[in-house]
């Protein structure tokens, strides 16, 4: 036990470093439990993205993006939710399971339940029975599954996301809803060795799962670009030459050496990223208050990262305020944490020090904000050739700006 508890330890440890089968999801109306057992289901806490509307009921005006890709025109404010609707698929590529959140067809969310995620399926089947229906904290999205792909515009460019260590492929559900919202395929898996329920697992006496991050973004790589056919279904909307990627703690870390793939690195609570044939924008953004990657290492990071590059310090951010885990609570306002250490989780305690939620940090809603306006904007920008101006200028004096530069 106490070599397995030091070997996930180092797993949980490489999240500081600042080096460059089931989907998951229900229907709001019905859920299906853990026992199988299908029983009707309200979500509680907040939505996930934003008040989840759309001005869905009209196409709206049309811009045109890169090479004459047909766009809906965005909100100028980056911050605000796109004139999409989200359609959400679960796919498998390559053994990975895999989200993919989607611009929908205008109208076609109208009477629409919205998706909800089951987090219980994040940790090891053998717990999840532990956590009640009651007590879950049911991750609701601001988007709908299956709803037919508007391929009246497009094609897209892709936005793949790399989640933390000891996390899931929803973690910053918030984000890529968002980003679809605004005109982006944004594709999302669990990953092996980094997933929550593998990292319990390994601490309760499961098997250890090795990590092959790179080889996963590969094989997602693979798949956009239609060299695989698990993504044949978007292969008409999809733009395979325009490619973003964000990442998350050791997921930033993931993504940083993938600037030969990527024209846009987003690093997240992470550190910098490493020059690339294909690169053309950076952008890190930190918390100042993060107690697992300091922010001084961050900036560190942005330092050595290649220009053009953006740093956007988030004034009182946690480590997790680029995600929507502090947030998931059940009715009885009970966060992850707390519902799983309550319920007897066998690992819970371990992957505790992760879980950086207080009211001391800045509101994610706050912190969002931000995160939502400057990630679409570098991501606009340079892969639907939005020309922004000198957006970040707008953020001077915004709620949680601790620090904005720009090179």
């Amino acid at each position: 036990m106490k070599r397995r508890l030091m070997m996930i330890l180092s797993v949980l440890g490489a999240c500081s470093s600042a080096s460059p089968g089931d989907d998951g999801s229900m229907n709001a109306s019905t859920t299906t439990s853990v026992d199988g057992t299908t029983t009707a289901t309200s979500s509680s806490g907040p939505d996930s993205s934003g008040d989840g509307t759309s001005d869905s009921a009209t196409t709206g005006p049309v811009t045109n993006g890169c090479d004459g890709a047909t766009l809906l025109a965005n909100p100028t404010d980056p911050s605000e939710r796109g004139p999409w609707p989200v359609g959400a698929r679960t796919v498998t590529i390559d053994g990975l399971t895999v989200e993919v959140w989607y611009p929908a067809t205008p109208g076609s969310d109208d009477g629409v339940d919205p998706a909800i995620y089951d987090i219980r399926l994040a940790i090891p089947e053998s717990e999840r029975s532990k956590i009640s229906d009651a007590d879950n904290p049911w991750q609701t999205c601001a988007c709908h599954r299956e709803l037919p792909i508007d391929d009246d515009h497009g094609p897209y460019p892709v936005i793949v996301f790399v989640h933390g260590t000891a996390s899931f492929r929803t973690q910053s559900l918030p984000q890529m809803a968002h980003w679809a919202s605004r005109g982006f395929v944004v594709v999302a898996a669990d990953h092996p060795g980094l997933w929550l329920a593998d990292l319990l697992g390994g601490v309760c006496g499961g098997p250890m799962v090795e990590q092959d991050l790179g080889g996963d973004i590969e094989s997602i790589l693979a798949a956009v670009r239609g060299e695989t056919t698990e993504l044949a279904d978007f292969g008409a909307i999809i733009d395979a030459e325009r490619i973003g990627m964000a990442g998350h703690s050791a997921g930033g870390g993931a993504i940083a050496g993938f600037g030969d793939a990527a024209q846009v690195l987003v690093a997240l609570a992470s550190g910098g990223v490493t020059a690339g044939s294909e690169l053309q924008s950076v952008l890190v953004m930190g918390g100042t208050d993060d107690s697992v990657v300091d922010y001084a290492q961050q900036q560190q990071g942005y330092d050595g990262s290649p220009a053009p590059k953006r740093l956007l310090g988030v004034a009182g951010g946690g480590h997790l305020s680029f995600s929507e885990i502090c947030s998931l609570q059940n009715a009885a306002g009970d966060g992850l944490l707390e519902i799983a250490t309550a319920a007897g989780v066998c690992g819970a305690q371990f992957a505790g020090f992760l879980f950086q939620c207080s009211d001391e940090l800045i509101a994610d809603a706050d912190a969002w904000a931000l995160i939502d306006f400057a990630t679409s904007a570098v991501f606009e920008e340079t892969l639907q050739c939005s020309p922004i101006g000198d957006a970040f200028a707008e953020l001077d004096g915004r709620t949680g700006v601790s620090e904005l530069r720009q090179d």
